[in-house]
């Protein structure tokens, strides 16, 4: 009897091993399925598959059957991930050991990913009322993406609807980049009406007659401006815009002629300064691209390198001052800036206004503007040089510029942004409060004031931002480049290419930053590759790659200054306080000329070895002259 129980004790506890074990190559754990809500066709995507009885174990390869094909996975901490593209309508069967899943998967055709970003932009453009736009662009993806989830039509209409708050808005506010900019636009916010009822505006103002008295005066003082605040583009936006707006109404000048002077500065400057904050995110594309390919450069050399080929930054920057040069306008613009010639420019606008009287006339120091305007420009250097000290070491070797660069390129600009918005409101309280012009609680209601003014441009923000989270997971760059990567092309025109085709994605997805991300890794291996297939040198394919590097850039900030759903051209409307729709309308005509030009007689000739000094030249003749032709003068 002794000897039966121990057999039977032997037994189970064997039974209990082998049962656990893997037998026959097959485990049998349960495991729960992770897909991504979003498939789109023929884009990978990873499926996470957990296996709770392996969460113990540092590392664990198992059996995993997916429709019908036997791998090996990979399980860390009982989490493994697999890739998988589905092609068209499938189900999709896991098993692992005699645990089964399966689950019938519609994949969004790739196509319909422009769908959200094309509506949104031809209402904008239309109807000229990017509220709207907006949301009816963020329902079309949102309906788009509930429909292919399994969901019959008029369930996807109605869930659709409510996962624009409940999911998209919510998840691009759940981002840090994003609140930060919020916060930093209510704090410039806050100051701008603060120094605005202290009497530093008007102190601001009276200075600059001096220098700027007339239309064509203030215009260079705004874009002079521009090109001093350089190190990022957001601060030179809403700095610029909220500084200039009491000097150029005063001299007549049209709110859009202001926002295409403060957009056509902002980016273009900061695209292609040595320290900014997108260096940082261009040298790392590019040591990424570098790496892919085995090239023995540095970033920062191509980066220099490729300069000589930023025909659109250089060519807008120079435009905007042919025409304040001229006095010349044309398209749009032209019956804008003769309006506001004849009528003046509005002080009460209903999009954004933030024009107060000053408290005491007889306390309008400019100084009380000037000091935490140059705070936060101070400031965010500061912030910049001390955040990114952090991020790298210093190289006597390589220089002082160099290291510089780096060091900022690597540094936190949100950060250094919110410190240096919250210092220059303190200092504008405290000059305001200690001079007796106002007193603490005026100083606070005021601030209170300038946060209202803020919240229609935010609202927009977060539109725009929700679109691009859309237009992201629907793949909607892949869709793009896709088309225009299929053509069988020569090197020398890929360049060319790759500036249109970043133009398009920008324009479609509304971010430069985005677009230099998507194609980056895309097209500077493969611009490499291409030049060495087509059996280029050395020198031709750096050539060829150099002129991709800049193009990539140059072409993201074409498509933004051309979209209606931008963050940065948003900016610039509000900073301006310009209707967001009549600055697009305004600014398209300019951009794409210059674009033109400089993709016709600038970089498809530099790809054929044509020197770039000499096209910058020819390209500047040009654009004179299609001033001069086509310009009418407005005074």
């Amino acid at each position: 009897m002794r000897n039966r129980y121990l057999f039977l004790i032997f037994f189970f506890f064997i039974s209990v091993l082998f049962i656990n074990a893997k037998v026959w190559g097959q485990t049998p754990h349960d495991f729960s399925t992770d897909i991504p809500k979003v498939i789109v066709q023929n884009i990978p995507v990873d499926i996470t598959i957990t296996i709770p009885s392996l969460i113990s174990t540092q590392l664990d390869t198992v059996p995993v059957n997916i429709n019908g094909k036997k791998i090996e996975l990979i399980f860390e901490r009982g989490v493994g991930k697999l890739e998988y593209k589905f092609t068209e309508k499938e189900e999709l069967k896991i098993a692992i050991g005699n645990t089964p899943f399966s689950k019938m998967i519609t994949p969004i055709p790739l196509w319909m990913s422009v769908l959200p970003p094309l509506i949104a932009i031809l209402m904008a453009l239309v109807f000229r009322e990017v509220f709207s736009a907006l949301f009816i662009g963020l329902m079309v993806g949102s309906v788009i993406i509930t429909y292919y989830q399994g969901f019959a039509f008029w369930q996807a209409i109605f869930l659709g609807l409510f996962s624009i708050i409940d999911v998209y808005i919510l998840e691009s506010l759940n981002n840090s980049a994003h609140l930060s900019v919020i916060v930093f636009s209510m704090m410039i916010g806050a100051m701008v009406a603060l120094i605005s009822e202290n009497g530093g505006m008007k102190g601001i103002v009276n200075i600059l007659s001096r220098y700027a008295n007339s239309p064509r005066s203030g215009q260079f003082v705004t874009w002079l401006m521009g090109i001093v605040i350089f190190f990022d583009d957001y601060a030179n936006t809403l700095v610029v815009g909220n500084t200039m707006r009491p000097v150029t109404d005063r001299l007549k000048i049209s709110r859009e002629k202001l926002s295409y002077i403060v957009d056509s500065t902002a980016a273009p400057i900061t695209a292609i300064a040595f320290v900014t904050t997108w260096i940082g995110a261009e040298l790392s594309y590019i040591q990424d691209g570098i790496n892919t390919i085995g090239l023995d450069e540095t970033a920062y050399d191509i980066f220099l390198n490729s300069l000589k080929y930023s025909f659109y930054p250089i060519l807008t920057l120079l435009f905007v001052l042919l025409l304040i040069y001229k006095k010349r306008e044309f398209g749009p613009m032209l019956n804008a800036e003769r309006k506001a010639r004849r009528n003046g420019v509005a002080k009460i606008h209903p999009q954004v206004h933030t024009d107060t009287e000053s408290f005491h006339t007889d306390k309008e120091k400019w100084y009380n503007a000037v000091i935490p305007v140059i705070v936060i420009i101070a400031g965010t250097i500061i912030g910049l040089i001390s955040t990114g000290l952090n991020n790298v070491d210093w190289n006597s070797e390589i220089g002082f510029p160099k290291n510089l660069s780096n060091v900022i390129g690597h540094a936190d600009s949100y950060k250094a942004l919110l410190w240096s918005s919250l210092a220059g409101v303190l200092v504008a309280v405290i000059l305001t409060t200690c001079q007796k012009i106002m007193s603490l609680k005026q100083s606070v209601d005021s601030l209170v004031k300038g946060f209202k003014t803020m919240v229609t441009a935010i609202l927009i923000l977060v539109l725009a931002w929700s679109l691009a989270l859309i237009t992201q997971y629907m793949h909607t760059a892949d869709f793009i480049s896709g088309i225009l990567l299929e053509i069988n092309i020569t090197p020398y025109l890929i360049p060319s290419i790759t500036f249109i085709l970043a133009a398009l994605v920008a324009f479609a997805t509304g971010s430069s930053w985005g677009t230099m991300a998507i194609l980056y890794p895309l097209i500077l291996p493969s611009s490499w590759l291409i030049a060495q297939e087509y059996g280029m040198d050395y020198d031709q394919s750096m050539a060829i790659f150099y002129n991709v590097v800049s193009t990539v850039l140059a072409g993201s900030v074409l498509g933004d200054h051309c979209s209606p759903i931008s963050d940065t051209t948003i900016l610039s409307s509000l900073a301006s306080s310009c209707n967001h729709i009549e600055h697009v309308r305004t600014q398209l005509p300019y951009a794409l000329t210059v674009g033109l030009v400089a993709t016709f007689l600038g970089t498809l000739p530099a790809e054929y070895g044509v020197p770039s000094y000499i096209l910058f030249v020819v390209n500047l003749i040009v654009l004179y002259f299609i001033v001069v032709i086509f310009g009418k003068k407005v005074e």
